[in-house]
Formats: structure tokens, sequence, C-alpha cells
């Protein structure tokens, strides 16, 4: 039966879309892989995410129904996924749309289907709905990990309202605490009354501030949601051009010019938790291969 392996890239927060349905992302070089093949026991999925053996698989299983329905062929298939993965879960890193984009486009090539982009991103961003994984959709998040770069959208109308590629000299690094912090138990309230400042960061990313967009959202978000401003405050005092909380948290992402890479890691390592250092990623998802 056919099998197919997919890859998708990560993506850090510029602004988060919670309060007002409209939000900012860029990708980065983190990844996830998924593997799909296919098999003949109609409506079965059965999922594995390589390491993590406690985690909810129900994503992963929404990705793939959605795409077995999309092409009338959920009374004949089933499947078996396996995602592999280089991202922290439920720390605000994206991992969830980044997993569902990568089984989305993967289970589309081991039918040998071809969709639109905009196809692959609807199935993804509505199989995060179905397993409540995510609030609005994150259609930024999955259009970031989905095309690379920088996107600016408007998750209600799921429009991509500005593109850019991220100039390379830059690297991010995110410092990642233990703590996870799940999507499903967020306290709505708190990133309502954040919607004024989100609006303005927004604002402030379409217009093409997208680091100061970042700057302005992280901080108010990590003080909302009560996880340490200070590591951002640190990263931007050691010469990080942007830092703030990631998503909902935990993770802080900072964007440093290579030269001072050192001295902003150094800064973030003076508090609890990994640093992982990575690039920003222009590159959009991809397919790695399929057999027969």
């Amino acid at each position: 039966m056919p099998v197919a392996e997919a890859i998708a890239h990560g993506a850090a927060t510029v602004v988060n879309a919670i309060s007002t349905g409209r939000g900012a992302a860029i990708g980065v070089g983190l990844w996830t892989k998924a593997e799909v093949e296919l098999n003949r026991d109609a409506g079965e999925v059965i999922a594995n995410i390589h390491g993590e053996h406690d985690e909810p698989r129900d994503l992963m299983k929404h990705a793939v129904r959605r795409v077995l329905r999309r092409h009338r062929v959920h009374r004949i298939f089933g499947a078996r996924v396996t995602t592999r993965s280089n991202i922290p879960i439920a720390r605000g890193m994206k991992s969830s749309s980044v997993a569902a984009n990568a089984v989305t486009l993967a289970t589309t090539a081991a039918l040998g289907k071809r969709a639109h982009d905009e196809r692959i991103i609807e199935d993804s961003v509505g199989s995060a709905i179905d397993a409540g994984v995510t609030v609005t959709g994150a259609f930024d998040d999955a259009c970031s990990s989905y095309y690379g770069g920088l996107v600016v959208t408007d998750n209600t109308r799921r429009t991509i309202l500005r593109r850019r590629r991220i100039c390379e000299e830059y690297r991010v690094l995110f410092h990642v605490p233990r703590e996870k912090s799940y999507t499903a138990n967020a306290d709505m309230r708190k990133f309502r009354k954040l919607a004024h400042i989100s609006g303005l960061a927004h604002r402030l990313a379409l217009n093409g501030h997208h680091w100061e967009a970042l700057i302005l959202n992280g901080l108010a978000h990590s003080v909302a949601l009560g996880w340490n401003p200070h590591v951002a405050i640190e990263a931007m005092g050691a010469g990080a051009t942007a830092s703030g909380l990631s998503g909902k948290g935990p993770a802080t992402v900072a964007i440093a010019k290579r030269h001072l890479v050192s001295k902003v890691r150094s800064a973030m390592s003076e508090f609890e938790g990994e640093i992982i250092e990575t690039a920003p990623n222009n590159r959009k998802a991809t397919v790695l291969a399929r057999h027969i």
C-alpha cells in the first residue's frame, strides 16, 4: 500500500490572534516529519508520536480523516501515521499547526493526489479545530509553517494580508521552560483583556514593523498570562532585535543577528530552561518521498 512522508517547518508568534482574530507569525527552521501509510482498514487511523507516548493523538487522526473525506475515499482506506519532530509540545512553539500541516500533506501525497496549497491549509486548520487544540484555528501559525517567512493574517476570514521573506542574517533562539501549557486549558478572559494591545501590534506588523509588533505582543502576553517577561527583556538588553512570548507560552522567542547570538544565548541561559537555536525559515512544506 502507498506510503508518503512530508515535512513542515516550525513557527513563532509575532502577534497572538486569540483576542482579536488577527495574527502574525514567522517561519523557523524547526520541523515535524509525518509518514502516512494507507491500508484497507476503512476509517481506522492508528497514530504514533515518536518519543511522546503520553501526548494525545486526536489531531493526527482528524487530519488523516479530513483528507480521506475530501477525496471521498474514507470508506475505502484507513491509515497508520507517525510523526517525528524537534519541536517541544505545548510550549507555544506551534507544534500542533506544524504537525497538522505535515500529516495533511503526507496523507494527500499517499493518495497520489495534488491539492492546492489553500486546500492543504484548510484541512490542516480544520483538523486542529476538530481536535480542540486551537481557539482561532491558528490560521496564522498554519500559514507561516506551510509557506515560511512572515505572514500577517485575518484568522476569522482565513485571509493572508501580508507576506514577506525573513532576512537570513538573523538567528532564532527559544527559551523553553519545562512547564507545558495546553490551549484547551487557556483562560480566555486573560486574552480578551489584551485585545487593544494585540490590535496595535497587528497594525504594526501589517505596516512592516514586525519586530516591534513581536516585542509589544510578547511582553504584554507574558505579563497577562503570568510568564516571566524578564527573559525577553534580558535578551533584548544583550542585543536581540526582538524578543517576547511565543503563542500562549511558556516559550520565549528572541531574534538576533548572527554576531550577537552568543550574548543573547548567555542572557537567556540565566533563566531555568532549555535554549534551542535555529534559523528563520522561508521554505514551503514539502513531500519528501512516496512509495507504492
